[in-house]
């Protein structure tokens, strides 16, 4: 059948399919093409034949002309040839002699990406007050604490009483490096023009010497990519806290890949930049815990015994400051951190609320 009265979508963003009243597909639009793997051979076929039956496109087709009404699923997963993906689906009846509804679907990626990047942040910038505040808090009495005990070792003559003070004393100092820790984001980062593939050889170099048997560093770098304006120590110590959490979730046995390249008109904290720098680091460890993925940033947040959560919150907070985004991709054998880094001569303006 001839599209002409269809032809109008040609050129949308958004996938549309016409279905006939026996479920026969009458058109495809080149956004349906891609995004659900049909083929133009396929308009004639019905659409549980080209799709499955049981894909929830074919459920609100069946809904919506049994019913007569517009069906609308908002956050629907569904599977197409780019993975799992989230998408907003409206199935129409329409009234013409060329098909009996209409279908759109309308990816949300982006979308979701922006919602949970500014939830995130809010919550990031939440928990950063009350650390701070209760750092500055606790600072002061453990201080004390930590006084006291090294003036009652020296008043103390025997050995036994004196390895409780010490212990006193080196838990304090522990408290108090973890404290110091916590408030290390705080302080204004030292811009200099820096080639990112110095930082990411520093972090590789670091990661083999602390961990030399059993693990594999492999990277994969844009040697066109220009220099970066940013801080050095904290792009390293972010880069490295992603490194070390995955040789610690491998148990130093493993391979991690670094990977850089270019990506195009981004949007980063919902800012538009036409390049930004994009960093992968790959691992091939036991993947993160679904009971960890909506917390992995949070402070004190840890799936490792002993392990105090604060790397990948520096991690985040070091990588928003220079206006990016860090995000994961995880599954058994193979997690994915991506940081994306804003380009092309942008003006260097750091988050106030996050120092």
């Amino acid at each position: 059948m001839s599209h002409s009265a269809f032809s109008g979508l040609e050129f949308l963003d958004d996938a549309v399919i016409a279905v006939a009243a026996d479920g026969t597909l009458v058109y495809i639009n080149p956004a349906a093409t891609d995004l659900l793997g049909l083929r133009q051979d396929d308009v004639g076929m019905t659409l549980s034949a080209s799709l499955e039956p049981h894909s929830p496109i074919v459920s609100a087709v069946i809904t919506a002309c049994a019913e007569n009404i517009s069906i609308t699923e908002h956050e629907l997963l569904l599977s197409t040839n780019h993975g799992d993906i989230y998408v907003t689906l409206t199935a129409s009846p329409i009234e013409t002699s060329a098909a009996a509804a209409l279908v759109e679907i309308r990816q949300m990626d982006q979308q979701r990406k922006i919602v949970n990047e500014a939830r995130l942040q809010a919550q990031q910038q939440a928990n950063r007050e009350l650390i701070r505040n209760l750092a500055h808090e606790i600072k002061n009495p453990l201080g004390g604490i930590r006084g006291a005990a090294q003036l009652l070792s020296s008043e103390l003559h025997s050995r036994e009483l004196q390895e409780y003070t010490q212990v006193i004393i080196d838990e304090s100092q522990r408290l108090q490096r973890l404290l110091d820790r916590l408030l290390t984001p705080h302080r204004l980062p030292k811009l200099t023009e820096l080639n990112i593939h110095e930082v990411l050889e520093r972090v590789r170099s670091l990661a083999l010497a602390e961990t030399p048997n059993g693990l594999s560093v492999k990277r994969d770098y844009d040697t066109s990519l220009p220099n970066l304006i940013a801080d050095q120590e904290q792009l390293i110590q972010a880069v490295l806290n992603i490194v070390r959490n995955a040789v610690h979730a491998m148990a130093g046995v493993g391979e991690i890949f670094l990977r850089t390249r270019i990506a195009r008109q981004v949007t980063l904290n919902r800012r538009r930049f036409p390049l930004a720098l994009q960093i992968q680091i790959i691992d091939n460890g036991p993947g993160i815990p679904e009971s960890l993925k909506e917390t992995l940033f949070y402070p004190l947040v840890s799936g490792r015994p002993g392990g105090t959560g604060i790397g990948l919150h520096l991690a985040h907070t070091f990588v928003v400051q220079h206006h990016g985004t860090i995000e994961f991709e995880s599954r058994p054998g193979q997690t994915c951190f991506s940081l994306l880094l804003p380009l092309n001569g942008w003006q260097y303006k750091p988050h106030q609320e996050n120092l």
